[in-house]
């Protein structure tokens, strides 16, 4: 798909030129998307923009949004960048609780807990009713592991509920990798000066039911594990991990065949509520490579999902596609044109250039790329090596980009 070089629309940046101080331009940006030619022509100025389509508003739009959560509408528990405004404007009722203007969803690479409530975390802190179904998380891709090991012996680990995650996708043996380290005694040399992990190993002495758990567990080797989530005792996981996945799924035996490994995604950093960006379970999987490959006489293997990954932007185009038939209303989004001829264009708008802008380039049309100013990436000009189709300073900008090319009425 052929696009202009992009320019500087206010503080808006997109490739190719650039307006400074209170110099005042008419900008014609031509874009070609599946043979259809649009033109937006622009009055701007530092602080102000405006655009005045020349396409017909009865020519409905069938396009998509994906928003990711840290960093571009959440920092910690806190809306940024006008995000609870700017989701508001895709609804079509004053609510924000019904039928929806715009299909559109949240795809993070977080993650912990089950979709379900994160959709009602994500409701309650920014103020729209979101549905289960608009939420995309890294370790949703592992559903499509179900048919391998639903009935086998897995464990879980990360922050949050990773047990209840992979329980709630139709995994019928998964343990949490607390759980699973706490029926081996001694496997953490430390877990003495962890008041958490000795509680519960003294739970599970106590327990007849968990009793039982321990006696099948250290009978059964396990057949795959997961990390669901950033990790939340990186020493004790790397330990167990490695314990596991080196004796071929019994910790405690000789080296075997490894067990196979999955990661939920890749995020070296993210951008959280601490001013300074963190560690993600990216980097906990370098610490884990680099510690299970001194031990062992063959390197790991793995398979990570979550952004970039091709194959979680084409899962996300056929979940926009049921939300289009199941909340939408036609009037606003051509339905019809989607169905037959599939999205013209799909927005992904994120703050990681590595994670959110590398996955929609390599994704290809229809995607369309929105790099926003308010997490991993703070620079004035564009990512040098995967440089977004534009770049805003907020998700509410970046709204307003969207639903003004797309000819949609506030």
């Amino acid at each position: 798909m052929w696009r202009a070089p992009l320019a500087v629309v206010g503080n808006r940046t997109r490739r190719g030129g650039l307006l400074r101080g209170n110099e005042m331009k008419i900008l014609t940006v031509f874009r070609v998307s599946q043979g259809n030619i649009r033109s937006f022509q622009s009055q701007a100025s530092a602080g102000f923009y405006s655009f005045s389509p020349i396409q017909s508003r009865l020519e409905r739009s069938s396009f998509g949004i994906a928003f990711d959560i840290d960093g571009v509408v959440l920092r910690g528990h806190r809306p940024i960048g006008g995000s609870s405004k700017a989701l508001k404007r895709l609804y079509a009722d004053s609510t924000s609780s019904g039928t929806l203007k715009v299909p559109f969803l949240f795809l993070t690479n977080g993650g912990g807990t089950p979709e379900s409530k994160r959709a009602i975390e994500l409701s309650e802190l920014l103020g729209v009713n979101v549905l289960p179904s608009q939420v995309v998380q890294g370790h949703s891709s592992f559903r499509s592991l179900l048919n391998s090991f639903e009935n086998e012996l897995i464990i879980a680990t990360g922050k949050g509920q990773p047990a209840l995650v992979m329980s709630e996708y139709g995994f019928k043996k998964v343990f949490s990798l607390d759980e699973y380290a706490s029926f081996f005694e001694n496997i953490d040399p430390v877990s003495q000066y962890k008041n958490w992990t000795s509680q519960q190993a003294f739970d599970s002495t106590c327990n007849p039911e968990k009793l039982m758990r321990k006696q099948s567990v250290l009978s059964e080797r396990v057949k795959a594990a997961f990390v669901v989530s950033d990790p939340v005792d990186w020493g004790r996981d790397i330990q167990v991990l490695c314990d596991v996945l080196r004796s071929g799924g019994l910790p405690g035996q000789e080296n075997g065949n490894q067990v196979p490994l999955y990661f939920s995604a890749d995020d070296f950093e993210y951008q959280a509520a601490f001013p300074l960006k963190r560690l993600g379970i990216g980097a906990f999987k370098i610490a884990l490579e680099s510690i299970f490959n001194r031990i062992h006489h063959k390197p790991l293997e793995y398979v990570s999902y979550g952004k970039p990954n091709p194959l979680v932007f084409k899962n996300v185009e056929t979940v926009l596609r049921q939300i289009l038939s199941s909340h939408c209303d036609d009037h606003f989004v051509n339905k019809e044109d989607v169905e037959f001829n599939g999205f013209r264009t799909l927005y992904m708008i994120g703050d990681n250039p590595v994670v959110d802008i590398k996955g929609a380039r390599e994704a290809g049309r229809p995607w369309f790329s929105i790099l926003t100013r308010t997490g991993v990436f703070r620079g004035e000009e564009n990512h040098v090596e995967f440089p977004a189709d534009l770049v805003v300073n907020t998700v509410e900008e970046a709204v307003e980009y969207i639903l003004e090319s797309e000819c949609i009425s506030s």
